[in-house]
């Protein structure tokens, strides 16, 4: 007999309530800087800085709870010589209790111009995530539970996705499914589980800035997620961007958490940005909020200097 694990849906209480109130058994990391590191998810965005670009994040999720999530993410990407090809590499180091997922992803994409001011981007990822999930390791009401008596250990997952991302100075819109394939993982052992370890999860996401004087801008900006057999997910976002170069604004997640979003520029290459999320599910009651942390570094010749930063 067959019996089914979600992954992300995860073991015990704490996997219950995140399914229940939070994740709606979406996989993926989530972000509340989604609009500065949207390349985890689509690989047409590789480019969009017109720069050789790194950028370091780390989430911190219901800090003061143990074994709630936590992500590192680390992404680079570069033009080609020819203007229109870019390449990118992202690696995610995500666990969740006793699951920990690391993956590596390379990132193409192509550039097709629309107008003098407004590009299309079509892009292509490929990498693969290494699972771990020691099951035995879990504190479960009884012992003698066939689920929770072998664990998993570096289960080898390959997968690709695609994505289009249409941009200008002043807007962007975005579609892409970052993982095509569903895959699980069957464990030979004498209770033959299946492990839901990935699942399509679907992404569109958007933004506009508002000139307000010649000292402000606006931006507001979206994303929703959507993945079968669980509720779509939205995140929306209102930033304040002061003299060109300090951003500071807010965030609404459904059924997830409100938020502040601050990021200081420094001579348009140096971006250092801060989140923090508060749950305004029963979550909130047994976690002390989520904190995210992303520093960013664009490397650019004299000739490429540009006198005012990025927006997305």
């Amino acid at each position: 007999m067959k019996f089914k694990l979600n992954i992300k849906k995860g073991l015990g209480i704490l996997a219950l309530v995140i399914i229940t109130n939070v994740s709606f058994g979406q996989q993926d990391p989530m972000y509340t800087q989604y609009f500065f590191s949207t390349q985890t998810i689509n690989p047409a965005y590789v480019g969009t800085w017109d720069a050789l670009g790194f950028m370091a994040l780390t989430r911190q999720q219901w800090v003061g709870w143990d074994g709630a999530p936590r992500t590192h993410t680390f992404m680079m990407q570069a033009p080609m010589r020819n203007d229109k090809v870019a390449l990118g590499l992202s690696v995610i180091s995500d666990k969740i209790f006793k699951t920990n997922q690391f993956g590596i992803w390379g990132d193409y994409s192509y550039k097709v111009k629309m107008t003098d001011v407004t590009n299309l981007r079509m892009g292509l990822k490929g990498g693969f995530t290494n699972y771990s999930n020691n099951l035995t390791q879990y504190g479960i009401i009884d012992p003698n539970d066939q689920l929770f008596q072998g664990d998993l250990v570096n289960k080898f997952i390959p997968n690709f996705g695609v994505g289009l991302f249409l941009f200008n100075p002043m807007y962007y819109v975005g579609l892409s499914v970052p993982k095509m394939l569903n895959n699980d993982i069957t464990e030979d052992n004498p209770n033959n589980f299946v492990v839901q370890a990935e699942r399509r999860h679907y992404f569109l996401e958007g933004g506009m800035v508002f000139n307000v004087n010649e000292y402000m801008k606006f931006k507001p900006t979206f994303i929703t997620k959507v993945t079968q057999g669980a509720p779509a997910q939205l995140d929306l976002s209102a930033n304040v961007l002061f003299l060109e170069k300090f951003w500071i604004g807010a965030m609404f997640r459904t059924k997830d958490a409100v938020g502040i979003i601050a990021q200081f520029i420094y001579r348009n290459s140096l971006r250092v940005g801060y989140s923090f999320d508060y749950s305004t599910t029963r979550l909130h009651n047994y976690n002390s909020g989520t904190h995210e942390i992303m520093v960013s570094y664009e490397l650019r010749t004299l000739k490429e200097l540009v006198t005012s930063p990025r927006y997305f």
